[in-house]
């Protein structure tokens, strides 16, 4: 990669990494389903009315829509809240990419081999260890709701997977406009309406700035340049760049927000980031090659990025699609 687009990988990268600091920031502000609603709102608009329409079926947009934003975010916006740190939080969220590889196994038929096999072990050792740490330090309800929220990405992962959006832009502002309303209504029924008006009432500049962050910078911004980083070179040169993100993820929450890493949370970092790094990049044995999602970059949110697919191989930084015939 040239310089400029390795310096661009890893600004996104500590752009979502400190994304999680700005979600705990936030979250001293709105209820954790109304942030998270407020996030998708801000996305989606006005981008969807420049996009064009979506470039993939319907039932993809809704799908990945719900997997990703309703129950990913939801769940991991609730676990913070519920006491999950920042730092840890955009560590643990990496777990996904074991869930990504073990739900492609089984509806994509794509065998992991040994090397991610091995590379699952670790990662679900790192995850271990975090809990334990967790448990002794905090409560282990908000470790457990973003363990799920890792889960639902691996759910969405898949989807996007299936769809294969040849715009992956486009459709990331199509399925930011999905959890909008659901959410909307699940903060109305769980976190109760007096509680969402006294939010909305006390906005200040602080929280304008917290939803553009979340929704402009890290959203927009972030899936943006991670796909024009996608499109000019080989998934396998980019997706090692997210594994970055709980770096600046625990750092910027250590220096901003005063979280400790204690010895077994940097153990548990050295654990998972390895492991996620055998289970992403190593290939699998039979199936679909390899795309973006095998790796996905947290944070808020997410994980779109996903190339089209090809079925001819790699020259140089470009695809090449298959002779037809």
């Amino acid at each position: 990669m040239r310089p400029a687009h390795t310096a661009l990988a890893v600004l996104v990268a500590a752009v979502w990494g400190f994304n999680f600091v700005v979600i705990e920031i936030g979250l001293g502000q709105f209820p954790p389903l109304l942030l998270s609603a407020l996030r998708f709102l801000a996305a989606a608009l006005p981008a969807v009315f420049f996009t064009g329409r979506p470039k993939v079926a319907w039932k993809w947009v809704l799908g990945v829509g719900a997997a990703l934003g309703i129950a990913k975010f939801g769940l991991l916006f609730t676990g913070m809240a519920a006491g999950m740190p920042a730092g840890l939080s955009s560590l643990v969220l990496q777990v996904q990419a074991v869930f990504t590889a073990a739900l492609a196994g089984a509806v994509l038929r794509e065998r992991p081999g040994r090397v991610r096999l091995a590379g699952m072990a670790v990662a679900l050792g790192g995850i271990a260890v975090a809990a334990a740490d967790q448990g002794a330090s905090g409560p282990v309800l908000g470790f457990t709701l973003v363990v799920a929220a890792a889960a639902c990405w691996g759910v969405s992962n898949v989807l996007t997977r299936k769809a294969a959006p040849p715009d992956a832009l486009n459709f990331m502002v199509w399925v930011c406009t999905v959890p909008v309303l659901p959410l909307l209504a699940l903060s109305l029924l769980l976190e109760g309406p007096e509680r969402d008006l006294a939010a909305l009432r006390a906005l200040d500049w602080s929280g304008i700035a917290v939803i553009g962050y979340v929704a402009w910078v890290s959203t927009v911004f972030g899936f943006g340049a991670w796909g024009y980083l996608l499109r000019r070179y080989p998934a396998s040169s980019v997706a090692p760049f997210s594994l970055l993100v709980p770096v600046f993820g625990m750092s910027s929450a250590a220096l901003v927000l005063g979280e400790e890493v204690t010895g077994p949370r940097l153990l548990a970092a050295l654990l998972l980031i390895g492991g996620v790094a055998l289970t992403s990049l190593a290939p699998a044995s039979k199936g679909i090659a390899k795309s973006a999602s095998g790796v996905q970059p947290p944070a808020g949110q997410a994980g779109l990025m996903v190339r089209r697919h090809f079925r001819g191989g790699i020259r140089g930084d470009r695809e090449v699609p298959a002779r037809r015939g």
